[in-house]
């Protein structure tokens, strides 16, 4: 556990000197400027941010296992084993994206009106608080899961590697079977009825699934580097 969580330190310590972080931020800042406007219901701006967070974190966890130079990454899997190293590359594009969806939910509490879509109901702002919270987590976990997936070891080509990475987090956004998919539906309609749905089962399926998509990421990793 020491080795590992020293290993996700160093991934952020990366993530951060390489820049990598920028874009992933840009395009949920760009997302929130154009979907979040002052004054809207409170949970369904919360919807929003959950949804827009998916793609960043899908990126994040691409920018972290794809940062390292080849023969810095074999170093780092001959000292610490190759499916630590990647574990770590997954876990620290999670923990990114978390930071960044944690900033997104206090800005969308602090300018948004806790009221229903219609503005006919008051709807409790620490309630909301936690179920966008829970809803932001289980868009992170499937963004990662996304990440996981659609890149090395299993996806290998650049191009490929991106394209998977794009269409996997529209599928993950549009599928009603998707984990991100059922919380920020559980938000936006928790708005329309004026009552707060804390979308716990889908959090406990995107953990899930996140962990299963890392367990086969790593495994594959451990054979092919």
């Amino acid at each position: 556990m020491r080795a590992t969580l020293a290993l996700i330190r160093y991934q952020l310590a990366l993530l951060v000197r390489s820049q990598r972080w920028l874009a992933p931020l840009l395009l949920y800042a760009g997302l929130l400027a154009v979907g979040v406007r002052a004054g809207q219901p409170l949970l369904d701006s919360l919807g929003l941010a959950a949804a827009a967070l998916l793609p960043s974190a899908a990126w994040l966890v691409r920018g972290c296992v794809t940062a390292e130079p080849p023969a810095a990454r074999h170093c780092a899997a001959a000292a610490a084993g190759a499916w630590r190293v990647h574990l770590a590359g997954v876990a620290a594009g999670g923990v990114a994206a978390l930071l960044f969806g944690c900033a997104g939910v206090g800005l969308v509490a602090a300018t948004s009106a806790p009221r229903s879509t219609d503005g006919s109901v008051a709807v409790p702002l620490l309630p909301a608080v936690g179920a966008g919270l829970c809803g932001m987590l289980a868009c992170v976990l499937t963004g990662a899961a996304v990440g996981a997936l659609g890149n090395r070891p299993l996806v290998r080509s650049r191009g490929y590697a991106v394209a998977a990475t794009l269409l996997g987090s529209v599928a993950a956004l549009a599928l009603g079977a998707s984990p991100a998919n059922a919380a920020v539906t559980g938000l936006v309609r928790g708005s329309a009825q004026g009552a707060v749905q804390v979308p716990w089962v889908p959090s406990l399926c995107a953990v899930a699934l996140a962990g299963l998509a890392a367990a086969a990421a790593c495994a594959v990793a451990t054979r092919r580097e």
